[in-house]
């Protein structure tokens, strides 16, 4: 059996392929940050007028860690107090749900492609 060699694949197409793979990267990173669907919490609890540690449901250890960090009740509250939004559309989890599977559908037709150019190469074309 003769040794497979690969086809060679240029510099310029190698530098082509490390740009859009570190586009895509960051925009997978940062859009949803861009787009405010991901990043700090959504929503803060009702703002108590005068907040104190005992009302913030801090222990004295905890509260004193958060001065030696420069914060008094006043304003670590949102710090505090601070929860993610977990709520989302239907709309939205349908559109991810398509988008997963176009995906999944895309990564399927380009490995059958491929192997198929692999299996040509290796053993000829029947």
């Amino acid at each position: 059996m003769a040794h497979y060699n690969p086809p060679t694949q240029g510099k310029v197409s190698q530098l082509i392929d490390v740009v859009v793979l570190v586009i895509l990267t960051f925009g997978a990173l940062f859009v949803p940050l861009w787009l405010g669907m991901a990043g700090a919490a959504k929503t803060v609890a009702t703002a108590d007028a005068n907040p104190t540690w005992e009302s913030l449901g801090q222990t004295p250890a905890q509260a004193a860690k958060y001065e030696a960090l420069g914060y008094n009740p006043a304003s670590a509250h949102d710090l505090i107090l601070a929860r993610f939004d977990y709520s989302f559309s239907a709309g939205a989890l349908l559109t991810m749900i398509v988008v997963v599977v176009l995906y999944y559908v895309l990564i399927l037709r380009f490995s059958e492609s491929e192997y198929r150019e692999v299996i040509a190469e290796k053993f000829g074309r029947e």
